[in-house]
């Protein structure tokens, strides 16, 4: 099997399943227990989030345990939107979000918050002058992710940061989802306010996720109970996906440091599907993070190409896994300037560290043998 769909889903690492298990048959007791076999569960979580906050460079008690991305956005944005709407009901974002940022913020309009959605060039990256633009005494909130789900590029964090750290009154979310791992980032240097990130994107387990909240910024909660994480997420922890979470991370910032293999292997994608004929590639190495590859073949839909691939073992997705299902024609890449017959078409190859050139190159193989097997059906 080749799988290459590792922006939807990483398979767990094998030393942080033993960890999680470990954790979860022995450390099984409820953290807000008063006894003490409840104290070694609540100190345990403690040491996770101290071990993480290290490895993020921020304070402890500026990290809440989420169950990932989703909810992660959806506390920054609603919880901020909610808390500081007495100061102004302006937020800025982008016009390529994931839909757990664009339908919050949908819903915000509903409830009478006014959006601004800047719009990309052609690799992808949103115009810091047209934010500048954007920006007013009511702008309480401007949320733009870290790297594109679907193309895979890479927004000016630290400019925009810039910007708003200017603004008192305007805070900054970064949904970064797909960063973590793969590109660095400073949070306190890029004046970051708010940050997703979730465990199953870099070999943790699924319902494991991670909300920076910088210290002195207030979110209302979403949900509410027994006042677990400071009052912002009840619910009984999920002590053993926390500690996984933890040791997937530093294993992934280790291989971040070290990823000459998935630059190779993204580079030798992107020049042999350009060599293609009637292939189009989406993704521009010059803006993009080293792991995800999109690109369209021209007269056919991305779901046919995947299904293809499907039968030869191999395992790819029509752009975000989370709008696959929905056959419609990628927003991000019309938001990019695409044709809706490309848009259609297009298709993600995802990498993670554990994908050698080897797989890279069978992908490749079958690829271009699909495409002439489907040509020739059509003709």
């Amino acid at each position: 099997m080749i799988y290459f769909d590792n922006s939807a889903t990483t398979k767990p690492n094998s030393a942080v399943l033993e960890t999680y298990t470990k954790v979860a048959s022995t450390y099984f007791a409820n953290p807000s227990s008063l006894h003490r076999f409840g104290a070694k569960s609540k100190e345990l979580l403690d040491t996770s989030r101290k071990q993480i906050a290290t490895m993020l460079e921020v304070l402890p008690e500026e990290l809440i345990f989420t169950s990932g991305g989703t909810e992660g956005n959806n506390l920054a944005i609603k919880g901020l939107a909610y808390s500081y709407q007495n100061r102004g009901k302006h937020i800025i974002t982008s016009s390529i979000e994931h839909p757990s940022v664009r339908l919050v913020m949908e819903e915000l309009e509903q409830e009478g918050f006014k959006v601004t959605y800047l719009k990309v060039d052609k690799n992808g990256v949103i115009n810091l002058t047209e934010l500048k633009q954007a920006l007013s005494e009511d702008t309480i909130l401007v949320s733009i992710m870290g790297v594109n789900n679907e193309v895979g590029s890479i927004q000016p964090l630290r400019e925009i940061g810039q910007l708003t750290a200017e603004r008192p009154d305007t805070f900054f979310h970064v949904d970064f989802v797909q960063g973590i791992g793969k590109i660095p980032v400073k949070i306190k240097e890029h004046h970051i306010d708010l940050l997703t990130i979730s465990g199953h994107k870099f070999h943790a387990l699924r319902g494991s996720g991670v909300l920076f909240k910088r210290k002195n910024v207030h979110l209302h909660p979403e949900i509410i109970g027994g006042g677990q994480e400071m009052g912002y997420r009840s619910g009984t922890e999920n002590l053993a996906g926390t500690v996984a979470l933890a040791k997937a991370l530093r294993l992934a910032l280790e291989q971040q440091q070290k990823q000459t293999d998935i630059v190779t292997i993204r580079d030798f994608l992107l020049t042999e599907i350009a060599k293609m004929p009637d292939m189009t590639v989406h993704t521009k190495k010059v803006v993009a993070a080293p792991h995800i590859v999109c690109f369209s073949a021209k007269g056919h839909r991305g779901e046919i190409l995947v299904h293809a691939l499907e039968k030869e073992d191999i395992y790819i997705s029509t752009t975000s896994a989370c709008s696959s299902k929905q056959k419609l024609a990628s927003s991000t890449l019309k938001a990019m300037g695409v044709t809706d017959e490309e848009a259609t078409g297009a298709v993600r190859v995802s990498l993670s560290y554990e994908n050698r050139l080897s797989e890279a190159k069978i992908f490749i193989q079958k690829l271009q043998e699909i495409i002439e097997n489907l040509n020739k059906v059509v003709k």
